[in-house]
């Protein structure tokens, strides 16, 4: 049977990589829902006019929608069919892109209720990071340890008996 931890692991890639195909995809078409899309369009017009350094670097609002989106569509699919390393790899792209948009918030004056689910959404990423970083199992390494304190030797015990030569 799978250990809490895996199916933790589990559900979260898998929900996270759901969401984040279906946010990238609202980003990049109309065709799940057109009242979202626009309000995307939108959204990245006010982003871009916030930030000017993006005007100058030749970014404008559909480049870095698009690129956004297309970045968490492909995430979002490593999320959740891609087996092992790459998973973290991309959370962590993720996790650096939802930073991102909550500065984009933060910068145009969006209320909390406008990008509470990137708060929420990378919160989440961050635990599933840490979970998936933590070492797997600390049963197994304390197998190999004394039970208590009286079962183990000291520092004293541990240390070699008699003369020393120093030369």
């Amino acid at each position: 049977m799978a250990s809490p931890r895996t199916i933790t692991i589990v559900a979260l890639s898998v929900a996270l990589g759901l969401f984040f195909v279906f946010m990238g995809t609202i980003k990049l078409t109309p065709r799940l829902s057109k009242d979202a899309y626009s309000e995307m369009k939108r959204a990245y017009k006010s982003y871009v006019r916030a930030l000017p350094l993006l005007k100058k670097m030749g970014i404008n609002s559909i480049l870095l929608r698009k690129s956004i989106g297309a970045l968490e569509v492909v995430c979002g699919i490593v999320m959740t069919l891609v087996p092992g390393r790459p998973k973290d790899v991309a959370n962590f792209f993720l996790l650096l892109l939802v930073l991102a948009v909550l500065f984009f918030h933060q910068l145009v004056g969006d209320p909390l209720k406008r990008y509470a689910h990137a708060l929420v959404f990378g919160i989440l990423l961050t635990c599933r990071l840490l979970i998936a970083r933590k070492p797997e199992d600390r049963a197994s390494e304390k197998k190999g340890l004394p039970e208590s304190a009286e079962e183990q030797p000291s520092l004293y015990e541990k240390a070699p008996q008699g003369k020393v030569k120093v030369s």
